[in-house]
């Protein structure tokens, strides 16, 4: 699958592929200076692009896990998404988690996009559903005796 991408700025970086068999591709922080983000704080870091994701397709935006388990940041809304539709510039809304303060230096690695297929589906409004053995159980019902 191609998807067409485009700079926005002049020191943007394509996102990168960790390994051959890794599903995400990293995202850079295209900043010029670096940015502290404050415990329990929302900063909003852009990557200098913009893409074209395929039509039935959308842009996952997950944590990068040393990132996340190492330095307590996370993107905020936990998994962004990146519609097809979307030109605008993909940021990522990075929260810090943790109780020390944290800094993001230009280009470091801030997330990971994953390209993910989904179905468009419509939904019918019924006067009710079909029984299962589950039923409405829920939050940790499963498996109990």
């Amino acid at each position: 699958m191609n998807i067409n991408i485009t700079k926005l700025t002049d020191t943007a970086k394509l996102p990168e592929r960790g390994s051959m068999y890794a599903a995400g591709y990293d995202l850079f922080a295209d900043i010029s200076e670096d940015v502290t983000i404050n415990p329990h704080e929302t900063k909003m870091i852009g990557t200098g692009l913009a893409m074209e994701i395929p039509v039935n397709y959308f842009g996952g935006v997950f944590a990068r896990s040393g990132l996340s388990a190492k330095e307590g940041l996370r993107p905020a809304n936990c998994t962004g998404v990146v519609d097809s539709d979307y030109r605008g510039e993909v940021k990522v809304a990075l929260h810090n988690d943790s109780d020390e303060v944290r800094t993001i230096t230009p280009f470091e690695k801030i997330a990971q996009l994953v390209v993910i297929p989904f179905l468009p589906v419509e939904f019918s409004l019924v006067d009710s559903l079909s029984d299962t053995v589950r039923g409405e159980g829920g939050f940790g019902s499963t498996g109990k005796h």
